[in-house]
Protein backbone atom coordinates (compact mmCIF):
# COMPACT_ATOMS: atom_id res chain seq x y z
CA UNK A 1 0.00 0.00 0.00
CA UNK A 2 1.27 3.37 -0.91
CA UNK A 3 -1.40 5.78 0.49
CA UNK A 4 0.09 7.37 3.80
CA UNK A 5 -3.93 8.05 5.18
CA UNK A 6 -5.77 4.90 5.66
CA UNK A 7 -9.13 3.89 7.47
CA UNK A 8 -10.69 0.88 8.23
CA UNK A 9 -11.95 -2.03 6.66
CA UNK A 10 -14.55 -3.03 8.69
CA UNK A 11 -17.43 -0.30 9.95
CA UNK A 12 -17.68 -1.31 13.11
CA UNK A 13 -14.23 0.09 15.18
CA UNK A 14 -14.92 3.68 15.13
CA UNK A 15 -11.32 3.92 14.35
CA UNK A 16 -8.96 7.34 13.94
CA UNK A 17 -7.58 7.56 10.76
CA UNK A 18 -4.06 5.46 10.59
CA UNK A 19 -0.70 7.02 9.33
CA UNK A 20 1.95 4.86 8.25
CA UNK A 21 5.17 5.41 10.46
CA UNK A 22 8.31 4.09 8.58
CA UNK A 23 10.53 2.09 10.50
CA UNK A 24 13.82 2.89 11.14
CA UNK A 25 17.01 3.40 13.78
CA UNK A 26 16.71 6.80 15.74
CA UNK A 27 18.24 8.73 18.85
CA UNK A 28 15.57 7.87 21.52
CA UNK A 29 15.78 9.31 24.85
CA UNK A 30 17.73 12.72 26.07
CA UNK A 31 20.75 13.35 28.08
CA UNK A 32 19.93 17.03 28.25
CA UNK A 33 16.45 17.35 30.31
CA UNK A 34 14.98 15.05 33.42
CA UNK A 35 17.25 11.70 34.61
CA UNK A 36 14.86 9.33 33.88
CA UNK A 37 14.83 10.26 29.55
CA UNK A 38 18.99 9.28 29.85
CA UNK A 39 20.90 8.09 28.45
CA UNK A 40 20.04 8.67 25.07
CA UNK A 41 20.51 5.80 22.71
CA UNK A 42 19.96 4.17 19.10
CA UNK A 43 17.32 2.16 18.46
CA UNK A 44 15.91 0.51 15.62
CA UNK A 45 11.72 0.19 14.98
CA UNK A 46 10.12 -1.37 12.58
CA UNK A 47 6.96 0.24 10.32
CA UNK A 48 3.54 0.68 12.28
CA UNK A 49 0.12 2.23 11.32
CA UNK A 50 -0.45 5.11 14.14
CA UNK A 51 -3.70 6.98 14.82
CA UNK A 52 -3.85 9.90 13.69
CA UNK A 53 -5.41 11.70 16.64
CA UNK A 54 -5.92 10.79 20.27
CA UNK A 55 -9.22 8.69 20.58
CA UNK A 56 -11.87 11.19 21.14
CA UNK A 57 -14.66 11.02 23.38
CA UNK A 58 -17.39 10.14 20.31
CA UNK A 59 -15.29 7.15 19.46
CA UNK A 60 -14.96 6.03 23.12
CA UNK A 61 -18.77 5.99 23.23
CA UNK A 62 -19.32 4.12 20.10
CA UNK A 63 -17.11 1.80 21.76
CA UNK A 64 -19.21 1.74 25.02
CA UNK A 65 -22.81 1.85 23.34
CA UNK A 66 -21.57 -1.57 21.30
CA UNK A 67 -20.06 -3.41 24.60
CA UNK A 68 -21.62 -1.44 27.66
CA UNK A 69 -17.92 -1.41 29.16
CA UNK A 70 -16.88 0.16 32.13
CA UNK A 71 -13.72 2.49 32.98
CA UNK A 72 -12.24 1.42 36.20
CA UNK A 73 -13.26 4.75 37.39
CA UNK A 74 -16.90 4.14 37.25
CA UNK A 75 -16.05 0.39 39.42
CA UNK A 76 -15.95 0.53 43.39
CA UNK A 77 -12.31 1.06 44.87
CA UNK A 78 -10.37 -2.04 46.34
CA UNK A 79 -9.78 -0.72 50.01
CA UNK A 80 -6.67 -3.14 49.87
CA UNK A 81 -5.00 -1.57 46.83
CA UNK A 82 -5.33 2.37 49.01
CA UNK A 83 -4.33 1.27 52.25
CA UNK A 84 -4.56 4.37 54.74
CA UNK A 85 -7.01 6.24 52.32
CA UNK A 86 -10.23 7.66 53.75
CA UNK A 87 -13.41 6.12 53.26
CA UNK A 88 -15.18 8.57 51.48
CA UNK A 89 -12.26 8.04 48.90
CA UNK A 90 -13.16 4.31 48.26
CA UNK A 91 -16.05 4.94 46.06
CA UNK A 92 -15.86 5.28 42.32
CA UNK A 93 -14.14 8.21 40.72
CA UNK A 94 -11.14 9.76 39.66
CA UNK A 95 -8.12 12.83 39.97
CA UNK A 96 -9.18 16.24 38.78
CA UNK A 97 -7.34 19.25 38.22
CA UNK A 98 -8.57 22.13 39.97
CA UNK A 99 -6.42 24.98 39.64
CA UNK A 100 -5.58 27.14 42.79
CA UNK A 101 -6.26 30.08 43.07
CA UNK A 102 -3.39 32.12 43.21
CA UNK A 103 0.89 30.88 43.30
CA UNK A 104 1.42 27.77 45.21
CA UNK A 105 4.44 25.84 45.99
CA UNK A 106 4.90 23.68 43.06
CA UNK A 107 6.60 20.76 45.00
CA UNK A 108 3.26 19.50 46.36
CA UNK A 109 0.99 18.69 43.28
CA UNK A 110 -1.84 17.70 45.92
CA UNK A 111 -2.62 21.54 45.71
CA UNK A 112 -4.16 20.98 41.89
CA UNK A 113 -5.17 17.61 41.90
CA UNK A 114 -8.36 16.58 43.41
CA UNK A 115 -9.99 13.06 44.30
CA UNK A 116 -13.76 14.16 42.79
CA UNK A 117 -16.53 10.85 43.53
CA UNK A 118 -18.45 10.42 40.22
CA UNK A 119 -15.80 11.53 37.74
CA UNK A 120 -14.98 9.27 34.73
CA UNK A 121 -14.66 9.64 31.08
CA UNK A 122 -18.21 10.89 30.85
CA UNK A 123 -17.99 13.36 33.71
CA UNK A 124 -14.87 14.90 33.13
CA UNK A 125 -15.20 16.96 36.13
CA UNK A 126 -17.37 15.23 38.27
CA UNK A 127 -21.09 14.46 38.72
CA UNK A 128 -22.17 17.37 37.94
CA UNK A 129 -20.48 17.92 34.37
CA UNK A 130 -20.82 16.25 30.95
CA UNK A 131 -19.44 16.11 27.43
CA UNK A 132 -21.77 18.89 26.04
CA UNK A 133 -19.38 20.60 23.44
CA UNK A 134 -16.22 18.38 23.63
CA UNK A 135 -17.24 15.01 21.49
CA UNK A 136 -13.63 15.64 19.72
CA UNK A 137 -11.97 16.07 23.06
CA UNK A 138 -9.65 13.24 23.48
CA UNK A 139 -11.47 11.04 26.53
CA UNK A 140 -9.83 11.25 29.67
CA UNK A 141 -9.77 9.45 33.12
CA UNK A 142 -9.16 6.82 31.36
CA UNK A 143 -6.80 3.85 33.34
CA UNK A 144 -4.51 1.44 31.11
CA UNK A 145 -7.13 -1.70 31.45
CA UNK A 146 -9.78 0.94 29.75
CA UNK A 147 -7.57 2.27 27.03
CA UNK A 148 -6.40 -1.90 26.14
CA UNK A 149 -10.03 -2.98 26.22
CA UNK A 150 -10.71 -0.18 23.37
CA UNK A 151 -7.53 -1.19 21.51
CA UNK A 152 -8.74 -4.95 21.15
CA UNK A 153 -12.02 -4.16 20.61
CA UNK A 154 -10.92 -2.04 17.05
CA UNK A 155 -8.41 -4.90 16.43
CA UNK A 156 -6.09 -2.52 17.65
CA UNK A 157 -3.09 -1.96 19.99
CA UNK A 158 -1.59 0.13 22.32
CA UNK A 159 2.42 1.99 20.95
CA UNK A 160 5.19 0.81 22.87
CA UNK A 161 7.51 3.75 24.16
CA UNK A 162 9.34 3.33 21.20
CA UNK A 163 7.23 3.16 18.55
CA UNK A 164 5.65 6.13 20.14
CA UNK A 165 8.39 8.55 20.49
CA UNK A 166 9.89 7.45 17.35
CA UNK A 167 6.52 8.51 15.67
CA UNK A 168 5.91 12.20 17.61
CA UNK A 169 9.66 12.86 16.39
CA UNK A 170 7.95 12.85 12.86
CA UNK A 171 11.67 12.48 11.29
CA UNK A 172 13.30 15.08 13.15
CA UNK A 173 15.91 12.78 14.55
CA UNK A 174 16.88 13.80 18.00
CA UNK A 175 15.17 17.13 18.23
CA UNK A 176 14.01 18.64 21.41
CA UNK A 177 10.11 19.05 20.08
CA UNK A 178 8.21 17.55 17.77
CA UNK A 179 8.48 20.51 15.51
CA UNK A 180 12.62 20.65 16.03
CA UNK A 181 14.90 22.49 18.33
CA UNK A 182 13.57 26.08 19.26
CA UNK A 183 10.98 26.58 21.50
CA UNK A 184 7.49 27.31 20.58
CA UNK A 185 8.01 30.99 18.74
CA UNK A 186 6.08 34.14 20.24
CA UNK A 187 2.68 33.99 18.75
CA UNK A 188 2.81 30.50 17.23
CA UNK A 189 0.80 27.86 18.58
CA UNK A 190 2.55 24.37 18.22
CA UNK A 191 0.98 22.59 20.83
CA UNK A 192 -1.55 22.48 23.73
CA UNK A 193 0.65 23.01 27.02
CA UNK A 194 0.64 25.15 29.97
CA UNK A 195 0.56 28.90 29.20
CA UNK A 196 0.30 31.27 31.61
CA UNK A 197 1.26 31.12 35.65
CA UNK A 198 0.61 27.39 36.66
CA UNK A 199 -1.27 25.91 38.08
CA UNK A 200 -3.29 29.22 38.49
CA UNK A 201 -3.66 31.24 35.77
CA UNK A 202 -3.72 30.11 32.05
CA UNK A 203 -3.95 32.60 29.05
CA UNK A 204 -6.93 32.32 27.58
CA UNK A 205 -7.86 29.17 25.50
CA UNK A 206 -5.36 27.25 27.21
CA UNK A 207 -5.79 25.51 30.74
CA UNK A 208 -7.78 22.29 29.71
CA UNK A 209 -8.00 20.07 26.75
CA UNK A 210 -8.43 20.89 23.50
CA UNK A 211 -10.38 19.48 20.38
CA UNK A 212 -7.79 16.61 18.76
CA UNK A 213 -6.07 18.70 15.66
CA UNK A 214 -5.92 21.82 16.64
CA UNK A 215 -2.73 22.30 16.59
CA UNK A 216 -0.58 21.78 13.11
CA UNK A 217 0.41 18.20 13.07
CA UNK A 218 4.24 16.55 13.23
CA UNK A 219 6.24 15.41 10.17
CA UNK A 220 4.37 12.52 9.77
CA UNK A 221 1.35 13.96 9.78
CA UNK A 222 0.12 12.96 13.76
CA UNK A 223 -1.71 15.93 15.53
CA UNK A 224 -1.24 15.95 19.32
CA UNK A 225 2.22 14.48 20.16
CA UNK A 226 2.98 16.85 21.99
CA UNK A 227 0.59 18.13 25.32
CA UNK A 228 -2.89 17.92 25.11
CA UNK A 229 -3.27 14.75 27.60
CA UNK A 230 -0.69 12.12 28.11
CA UNK A 231 -0.82 8.84 26.42
CA UNK A 232 -0.20 5.50 27.59
CA UNK A 233 2.40 2.84 25.82
CA UNK A 234 2.41 -0.94 26.44
CA UNK A 235 5.89 -0.65 28.14
CA UNK A 236 6.25 -1.22 31.86
CA UNK A 237 8.05 1.77 33.53
CA UNK A 238 11.77 0.99 34.53
CA UNK A 239 14.00 4.17 35.39
CA UNK A 240 17.21 2.28 33.75
CA UNK A 241 15.30 1.50 30.62
CA UNK A 242 18.92 -0.31 29.10
CA UNK A 243 19.77 -1.70 31.97
CA UNK A 244 19.20 -5.46 30.54
CA UNK A 245 20.17 -4.57 26.92
CA UNK A 246 23.79 -4.95 25.57
CA UNK A 247 25.71 -1.93 24.71
CA UNK A 248 27.23 -2.65 21.50
CA UNK A 249 24.48 -2.79 18.87
CA UNK A 250 21.01 -0.57 18.83
CA UNK A 251 17.92 -2.62 20.27
CA UNK A 252 15.67 -3.18 18.02
CA UNK A 253 11.74 -2.70 18.92
CA UNK A 254 12.65 -2.27 22.57
CA UNK A 255 10.59 -3.18 25.40
CA UNK A 256 10.50 -1.50 28.54
CA UNK A 257 10.92 -3.16 32.01
CA UNK A 258 9.16 -5.95 34.31
CA UNK A 259 6.23 -5.78 36.25
CA UNK A 260 7.64 -6.53 39.63
CA UNK A 261 10.45 -3.43 38.49
CA UNK A 262 7.90 -0.98 37.53
CA UNK A 263 6.44 -0.46 41.52
CA UNK A 264 7.19 3.29 43.41
CA UNK A 265 9.92 2.84 45.73
CA UNK A 266 8.63 6.05 47.32
CA UNK A 267 5.14 4.37 47.80
CA UNK A 268 6.23 0.55 48.85
CA UNK A 269 2.88 0.17 50.34
CA UNK A 270 1.22 0.69 47.21
CA UNK A 271 1.63 -2.83 45.34
CA UNK A 272 0.20 -1.08 41.78
CA UNK A 273 2.49 -1.22 39.19
CA UNK A 274 2.91 1.50 36.27
CA UNK A 275 3.26 1.68 32.57
CA UNK A 276 4.92 4.85 30.75
CA UNK A 277 2.99 7.64 29.52
CA UNK A 278 4.11 9.96 26.91
CA UNK A 279 3.85 13.36 25.18
CA UNK A 280 2.80 15.30 28.33
CA UNK A 281 -0.20 17.27 28.65
CA UNK A 282 -2.42 20.50 28.96
CA UNK A 283 -1.38 20.70 32.45
CA UNK A 284 2.86 20.89 30.89
CA UNK A 285 4.52 24.32 32.07
CA UNK A 286 8.04 25.08 31.20
CA UNK A 287 8.49 26.12 35.15
CA UNK A 288 7.11 23.13 36.01
CA UNK A 289 6.81 19.97 33.80
CA UNK A 290 8.80 20.37 30.04
CA UNK A 291 7.49 17.35 29.53
CA UNK A 292 5.77 18.09 26.07
CA UNK A 293 8.62 16.53 24.62
CA UNK A 294 9.32 13.43 22.48
CA UNK A 295 11.62 11.62 25.14
CA UNK A 296 10.37 12.93 27.79
CA UNK A 297 8.29 9.66 29.60
CA UNK A 298 6.84 9.14 32.84
CA UNK A 299 5.31 6.28 35.08
CA UNK A 300 1.57 6.04 35.47
CA UNK A 301 0.00 3.61 38.08
CA UNK A 302 -2.08 1.30 36.10
CA UNK A 303 -5.51 1.94 37.29
CA UNK A 304 -5.00 5.77 37.50
CA UNK A 305 -7.00 7.83 34.58
CA UNK A 306 -6.97 11.45 35.75
CA UNK A 307 -8.20 14.20 33.50
CA UNK A 308 -5.56 14.48 31.46
CA UNK A 309 -4.69 10.98 30.31
CA UNK A 310 -5.52 9.77 27.24
CA UNK A 311 -4.19 6.95 24.51
CA UNK A 312 -4.03 6.65 21.08
CA UNK A 313 -3.84 3.43 19.07
CA UNK A 314 -1.66 2.02 16.43
CA UNK A 315 -2.18 -1.51 14.34
CA UNK A 316 0.61 -3.74 12.53
CA UNK A 317 -1.07 -6.20 10.37
CA UNK A 318 -4.98 -5.73 10.88
CA UNK A 319 -7.25 -5.28 7.93
CA UNK A 320 -6.82 -1.92 6.34
CA UNK A 321 -7.13 -0.59 2.65
CA UNK A 322 -6.96 2.71 1.42
CA UNK A 323 -9.40 5.68 1.98
CA UNK A 324 -12.00 5.14 -0.18
CA UNK A 325 -12.05 1.64 -1.05
CA UNK A 326 -14.28 -1.59 -0.44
Amino acid sequence: MTESTLSRSTGAPPADDMIWIPGGAFRMGSDQHYPEEAPARVVEVDGVWMSRTTVTNAAFSAFVTETGYRTVAERPLNPADFPGAPIENLVPGSMVFVGTPGPVDLRHLSQWWAWTPGACWWRPEGRASDLDGRAEHPVVHIAYEDADAYATWAGLALPTEAQWEHAARGGLDAATFTWGDEPEPAGQRRANYWHGDFPWRAEQGYGTTMPVGSFPPNGYGLADMAGNVWEWTQDWYAERRWADLSPCCAPRDPRGGLREQSFDPAQPQVRIPRKVIKGGSFLCADSYCLRYRPAARRPHMVDTGMSHVGFRCVATSVPLVPRGTT
